[in-house]
């Protein structure tokens, strides 16, 4: 997982030298690649996230430290002339000569029992891990939202295309028709027909202007680019898609998701995390041990040096953790629970998302198979026959009508199967090497 983040990160600075930064360049064409190199490069969320998991790295040092011993020091008897005359063997009795003030060294170690440092070393493994799963997710989350907006913009794209198209095709027969209306083949009502929908037309482009501009300021947003005077622009690419068992039975894609998952596998290692805390909740009753040893010089003392060794041991008498074992258990229950709700979750993500792909994939093959080439069939047909003057007026824009809104069905439909093969890719958890061009035709 961190190497894929780190190709990210090496991927967006290699972007920075493609991409040109011209105060006056007006569009910039992205591919959905470079698209997701930007926003991983810029998100702080996922920033966010990846603290989390330097943070999770850091708990597992503090769990697997072991506790520092303490060294002290202790003077004693202190006083102008400390054991002055004192008869102990090892002084000077002599009344005035001075023995010295006591010396006190003592070491102590705490030493910890029933394995609970072994247990926090092993719970905080597990948030690690968790983290890292929890990253992995808002990868898959964030993947989406990226791939919608930019196909968002490829379909408005589109939309304005088109709406260009019939623009120009309008403004080619009013041409023709200006020169039929002088020479008497059309009447001036049928021809001003044509030019009211050649109207429409540029209206039509107008708002598909503004929608590309919508999506291209939704898409900025969701990068976070601030540059005003760089406008995005989304590749002409469709896109294949590469075989992630979408043809397999819903059972089994609901399986393969149950074990690929982020979110869920995160839950996982939660429960896990949880179990250990338990079981260190439970073995808090066992008290740990402090080793104490040390060594005194005492001139007022017959032993004038000497030395100790002691244990001390915090007796459980009267609270024996029972709050620590009561949380980490209602802390394991809601753990358990969040796994329940997130396979749920997962079972109806898969059911969906598989039913959107193939419903969104039979109707590009409809148009694919016939519908797109009878509709420009029928467009250039009843085109002809207008301008031999076999067909009304109002034939003609139907069949101009039926044409523009045939194709931005078509983009739709496009647009539908493209998200809802990401849908599918973020509900069965498969992890898409962005550093391969999965949308070129």
């Amino acid at each position: 997982m961190k190497n894929n983040y780190f190709k990210f990160i090496a991927f967006c600075l290699l972007l920075n030298f493609f991409i040109p930064f011209d105060a006056h360049a007006q569009n910039v064409t992205l591919t959905i690649d470079e698209a997701l190199a930007i926003f991983y490069q810029r998100n702080l969320d996922l920033i966010s996230a990846q603290y989390n998991i330097e943070q999770s790295k850091a708990d597992e040092i503090i769990a697997a430290a072991i506790p520092n011993p303490t060294f002290g020091v202790q003077l004693s008897e202190i006083a102008k002339n400390p054991n002055m005359g004192a008869s102990p063997a090892g002084c000077n009795p002599s009344p005035n000569v001075s023995c010295g003030i006591g010396q006190n060294y003592s070491f102590s170690q705490l030493i910890e029992t029933a394995g609970k440092r072994g247990l926090r070393i092993e719970s905080s493994g597990f948030a690690t891990q968790a983290a890292e799963g929890d990253f992995k997710d808002a990868i898959r989350i964030f993947s989406s939202m990226v791939r919608e907006a930019y196909f968002g913009l490829l379909q408005a794209q589109k939309n304005r295309w088109l709406a260009q198209e019939i623009v120009e095709h309008y403004g080619e027969v009013l041409k023709a028709n200006q020169l039929r209306l002088k020479g008497g083949d059309i009447s001036e009502s049928d021809f001003l027909r044509v030019k009211m929908e050649a109207m429409h037309a540029q209206s039509d482009l107008d708002n598909a202007q503004m929608a590309v501009q919508q999506a291209q300021a939704k898409l900025s947003v969701l990068l976070g680019w601030a540059d005003k005077n760089v406008q995005f622009e989304a590749t002409d690419d469709w896109g294949i898609f590469k075989d992630i068992g979408q043809n397999l039975p819903t059972e089994t894609l609901i399986n393969n998701a149950l074990q690929q998952r982020p979110d869920l596998q995160a839950d996982k290692l939660r429960i896990e995390q949880t179990n250990k805390e338990l079981e260190l909740a439970r073995r808090l009753k066992y008290p740990d041990v402090t080793v104490n040893a040390g060594y005194a010089r005492d001139p007022s003392n017959n032993n004038l040096n000497s030395g100790f060794v002691g244990l001390s041991v915090p007796m459980p008498l009267f609270y024996q953790y029972q709050g620590q074992e009561d949380k980490a258990f209602v802390n394991l229950n809601t753990n358990k629970l969040a796994v329940e709700q997130t396979e749920i979750a997962i079972r109806n993500d898969v059911v969906t998302a598989l039913a959107a792909w193939n419903s969104a994939d039979k109707i590009v093959q409809r148009f694919n198979n016939g519908l797109l080439k009878d509709a420009l069939t029928v467009r250039n047909s009843s085109e002809f026959s207008y301008s031999r003057g076999a067909t009304s007026v109002l034939d003609f824009i139907e069949a101009q009508r039926n044409y523009k809104n045939m194709m931005r069905d078509y983009y739709a439909a496009m647009i539908d199967r493209v998200n809802a093969y990401h849908n599918l890719v973020k509900a069965l958890g498969v992890e898409l090497n962005t550093t391969d061009n999965h949308f070129k035709k």
